[in-house]
């Protein structure tokens, strides 16, 4: 294995020709030769034995992307525009996969397409043919070999004409993600394990909201990942919508101040060497979506706002801009019934360029959800491929998510329907994103600094703190929590009910001042924690014609099963709160001790149920009172904001002892 040569001059001051003194950056190669002037080192990533100003790190990144951009070829240029999976050889190895993966469906939904579409590139053709540059990281693997993967990676991309380093991008991978799915979550990952974004929300504290996002990125820097499809400032608002887990709820001001913390916490005041660029979702916001059905399904293509308040779904995007959030992703789903035309976002003039560009200011770059041109193309179903292209290229769409063929938008080009000046301008935002993100300089990560400071034992305490600060206590019945020493409990998880079978979690290290039992008839107290399934996000959404239900007992949970057991003895019933749920059916006075999770621990649960730890969350949305009250909603208003009664638990409430 080469070893990565680096310069580490951080603290070395030379003065160059014009006597303005520079701090030599560490630079990172595996084949490409350093140039020497002036006292400083330069990477030689041309290959051309002179310096040129993209290699200059001196300069500015706008003067080098200039510099860069007047080198490359038009191939070059549309493979910068496409963003797609890359897939790892296998989470054990960091040799390179050079095999296209190629489906005939639609990778979210499933359903069939009209042609093969290659969703994911063989490495070095990826790079090397196809000019690809921007890659989404969906595997989950150790942090050692994620780093070693991603050098490997970048090596190759040295190796290319200009040395145009890639940048990957993933969803979160740092909580608790119970329904988890694509595009939501890469699942229980290697790095530390945070509450789930809800969680955090619940935990109602900025301060470690920001601190979760710094630790974060220090792991994600580690592993070489600098780019995040994150996090949704979609509102909460529609109960029925099942990315309802991936918010953090339905209070836009406060959601507003909880995107500015992220963006502090992984950017920083300014893109650097140990940021994480953020791309934040789903402009306009996807929260509002009509009955609640996904935008993945043509049935789901409308956003309405019979509230009128389109404008509250705007004020986290707002709050993001003001930060300096990188990148905003537009979602799929069309705005119905207002000013705007009813096309999906990425199509949107008026979206993009008028409201995000114009109103909120934004100067970064936007990059399509994955699959706006041929798999989710509401509002422009009519149009052909070029045309498609051609439209969201003219409302604001710099990166395309999705694709790693580049004939289509080819295509679109040689028939004159996009410009050189309008690819210049989306080549140059991502251009820019890499240069400030210093990946040009080094791309590399150390595999054993990887290793060391993800999952680290600071990060795992950090977290742990966060858990128990996440779970909300929504009913004390007669007092029944914290549980008195010596208690016998009986304690059970029940999810699917499909699954069948009942039987008790009997902790073999007991460090709580109660005692597990395996029959729930030997018990003083049963502890039920109900995992209700909203399908996994997205996928195997529900048909257009059917209602989505939010009873426990249409998502899995055996409802009867539950009330036998409370009308029993004193019962405790924690709900991981995905949605929210309605707990109508849940019946018998001993019922009424509930709490809510958000994605959190059994070590978290126990210490709040023995009174280690006093409960302190807040609920981020609130629970409707009964299903008729789920179906009257309107979309785009919060609960606090629905009509008197909405509500079983409010927006905001959480007891303590």
């Amino acid at each position: 294995m080469r070893i990565v040569s680096v310069l580490t001059a951080g603290l070395l001051l030379f003065a160059g020709c014009s006597g303005r003194q520079y701090v030599q950056p560490e630079l990172g190669t595996r084949t490409v030769q350093l140039i020497e002037k002036n006292g400083y080192s330069f990477k030689d990533l041309n290959k051309n034995a002179k310096l040129d100003p993209y290699e200059d790190w001196r300069l500015t990144p706008e003067d080098r992307a200039a510099d860069l951009l007047g080198q490359m070829t038009l191939e070059e240029k549309l493979g910068f525009m496409l963003i797609t999976q890359m897939n790892m050889k296998s989470s054990a190895t960091s040799e390179l996969n050079e095999e296209d993966a190629v489906t005939r469906r639609n990778i979210f939904t499933g359903v069939e397409l009209a042609e093969e579409k290659i969703n994911a590139s063989g490495t070095t053709k990826g790079i090397l043919e196809r000019n690809l540059r921007h890659f989404i990281l969906r595997a989950n693997a150790p942090a050692r070999t994620m780093a070693e993967w991603t050098n490997n990676v970048q090596e190759v991309a040295e190796r290319s004409r200009l040395g145009i380093p890639v940048i990957f991008a993933s969803n979160p991978r740092n909580h608790v993600a119970v329904d988890n799915s694509m595009g939501l979550n890469v699942g229980n990952s290697y790095l530390t394990q945070w509450p789930g974004t809800l969680g955090l929300a619940a935990t109602n504290d900025l301060d470690l909201i920001r601190t979760f996002a710094r630790t974060a990125a220090e792991e994600w820097v580690a592993c070489g990942i600098r780019k995040g499809y994150m996090y949704q400032l979609d509102l909460s608002t529609e109960p029925r919508w099942n990315r309802i887990e991936g918010t953090f709820g339905e209070n836009a001001d406060r959601v507003a101040e909880i995107a500015r913390a992220l963006v502090q916490g992984f950017q920083g005041e300014t893109l650097g060497t140990g940021s994480v660029a953020l791309t934040m979702k789903h402009f306009p916001g996807g929260g509002a979506e009509m009955k609640g059905w996904d935008s993945h399904f043509s049935y789901g293509r409308n956003l309405v706002y019979p509230g009128g308040m389109f404008d509250y779904h705007i004020k986290p995007f707002q709050a993001a801009v003001e930060a300096g959030v990188s990148a905003i992703m537009p979602y799929y789903a069309r705005p119905y019934g207002t000013e705007y035309e009813a096309v999906g976002s990425a199509f949107n003039y008026g979206l993009l360029t008028e409201v995000l560009r114009g109103k909120l200011g934004f100067r970064g770059l936007v990059n399509s959800d994955t699959g706006p041109i041929d798999g989710m193309p509401w509002g422009v179903e009519d149009l052909t491929i070029p045309e498609r292209y051609q439209k969201a290229v003219s409302a604001g769409t710099d990166l395309f998510s999705g694709s790693v063929d580049l004939k289509n938008l080819r295509e679109t080009y040689d028939k004159g329907m996009i410009t050189d000046e309008q690819i210049d301008r989306s080549v140059t935002r991502l251009l820019v994103e890499k240069f400030e993100l210093g990946l040009f300089e080094n791309p590399y990560v150390d595999p054993d600094n990887a290793e060391a400071v993800a999952n680290s034992q600071e990060h795992q305490t950090l977290a742990a703190e966060a858990f128990r600060r996440s779970i909300v206590l929504m009913r004390n019945e007669n007092s029944l929590l914290p549980l008195k020493a010596g208690t016998k409990v009986y304690f059970e998880r029940l999810g699917n009910s499909r699954d069948g079978g009942h039987s008790a979690t009997v902790l073999q290290e007991n460090t709580w001042p109660v005692r597990f039992v395996a029959k729930v008839n030997e018990a003083d107290v049963a502890v039920l924690w109900l995992t209700p399934s909203t399908g996994g996000g997205f996928l195997g959404g529900t048909a257009g014609d059917s209602p989505i239900v939010n009873l426990l007992s249409a998502n899995g949970i055996d409802v009867d099963y539950v009330n036998r057991i409370a009308a029993g003895r004193p019962t405790v019933i924690l709900v991981n709160c995905s949605k929210p749920w309605v707990l109508s059916e849940l019946k018998g006075p001993a019922s009424q001790t509930w709490l809510a999770t958000f994605g959190t621990t059994l070590p978290a649960v126990m210490d709040v149920l023995t009174g280690r730890f006093n409960p302190s969350g807040k609920m981020p949305f609130g629970l409707p009172a009964s299903q008729e009250a789920v179906e009257n909603n309107k979309e785009d208003v919060p609960s606090f904001l629905e009509d008197e009664g909405y509500a079983l638990i409010p927006y905001g409430f959480g007891l303590n002892y």
